[in-house]
C-alpha cells in the first residue's frame, strides 16, 4: 500500500507537469494545441544539445525553456492568429506543425538510444522503506512549487489577471481593453514554456524518444477531457486519478494496459458526464 501511495503521488506529478502547460493554453485561449508533444520533446532535444556545447545543465534548461517559449509565442502569430476561432483549422494547423517539428527532429538524427539528460539530482533515499531517487522527489516538489506559483501570478500580477480576464470571459475582457490575441500568445508561450521544463526534469528518468512526444500528447489530451476543458482544477484532479491508476497498473498488471485506460476513461467520463469533471459548460447548453 506504501509503495502504491508514494509512486502514486510521484506518478500523479509527472502527469500533471506533462499536461498543465496544455491545460493552461486551451484555459485561457481556448487554442488546442496539438504540437504540444513535439514542443515537449523539442525542449528535450535542445537541453541535450546546450549540454553538449558545453553549457552547464541548469543553464541548458533555461535556454531550452526560454527558446520553446519563444516559439510558441511565434507559432501562434504565424500559424494561429488568423484561424483563431475556427477550432477544426486549429487542430490541424497545430498538429501538422507537430508533425513537421517531429519528423524534422527524426531527420536531424535524434533517434537512436544515445539521447539523455542527466539528472539535476543524483543518488536516492528510502520514504518509509522504499526507495525513491532524488530526481522524483525534484519532481514532486517542482509541480507542488509551479501550481503555487501559478496562483500566485494568476492573481497578484497585472498580467495574471489579463490572462484570468480572457480565460473568464473573452468580450468583457476587450470592452477594458485588454488585447486577447497578445493575451492568448502569452498563453501559449508560457504554456510551452512550462512544457521545455516539465519535459527536462521528467526526461531524466529515460530517453528522448520521438514516440514520447505522441504519449504526452495524448496524456493532455485525456487529462483535459478527463478533467474538464479549460479547467486546472479538473486537471490536478485527474492528474492524480491517472496517477494512482497507472502505478496500480504497473504494480499489480502491466503498463502496456495504460493506454487503453486512458481511452477508456475519455468514453466513459465523455457518456456520463460531457463537460468532464470540472468542465465550464452546462449540461442543458451541450445538448442544444
Amino acid at each position: 500500500m506504501l509503495l502504491l501511495i508514494i509512486y502514486g503521488i510521484i506518478n500523479s506529478s509527472i502527469i500533471l507537469l506533462q499536461t498543465i502547460g496544455f491545460g493552461l493554453t486551451f484555459s485561457i485561449s481556448g487554442i488546442p494545441n496539438l504540437s504540444y508533444g513535439a514542443l515537449y520533446i523539442l525542449g528535450g532535444i535542445l537541453s541535450w544539445t546546450f549540454l553538449k556545447h558545453g553549457f552547464p545543465l541548469w543553464l541548458s534548461i533555461l535556454l531550452s525553456c526560454a527558446v520553446v517559449a519563444s516559439s510558441g509565442f511565434f507559432i501562434y502569430w504565424i500559424f494561429l492568429y488568423r484561424i483563431r476561432g475556427a477550432v477544426l483549422l486549429e487542430v490541424i494547423v497545430s498538429f501538422a506543425l507537430g508533425i513537421a517539428i517531429i519528423e524534422f527532429l527524426r531527420w536531424k538524427g535524434f533517434v537512436t538510444y544515445e539521447f539523455s539528460l542527466p539528472a539535476l539530482l543524483k543518488g536516492s533515499t528510502e520514504l518509509f522503506g522504499i526507495p525513491v531517487d532524488f530526481q522524483r522527489i525534484l519532481i514532486v516538489l517542482s509541480s507542488f512549487f509551479l501550481i503555487i506559483l501559478l496562483y500566485l501570478f494568476s492573481h497578484y500580477t497585472k498580467l495574471g489577471l489579463a490572462l484570468r480576464g480572457v480565460a473568464q470571459n473573452e468580450q468583457t475582457a476587450l470592452s477594458v481593453g485588454i488585447n486577447s490575441d497578445l493575451v492568448s500568445s502569452v498563453s501559449m508561450m508560457i504554456g510551452s514554456g512550462i512544457c521545455a521544463f516539465s519535459a527536462s526534469l521528467i526526461l531524466p528518468l529515460g530517453i528522448i524518444s520521438m514516440e514520447t512526444a505522441y504519449d504526452v500528447l495524448l496524456v493532455s489530451i485525456c487529462v483535459s477531457v478527463v478533467g474538464g476543458l479549460g479547467s486546472i482544477l479538473g486537471m490536478l484532479l485527474a492528474s492524480l486519478i491517472f496517477g494512482f491508476i497507472k502505478t496500480a497498473i504497473s504494480i499489480y498488471l502491466s503498463s502496456k494496459w495504460m493506454m487503453l485506460i486512458y481511452f477508456i476513461s475519455i468514453l466513459f467520463v465523455l457518456m456520463i458526464r460531457p463537460s468532464g469533471l470540472f468542465g465550464k459548460l452546462k449540461q442543458i447548453e451541450e445538448r442544444i
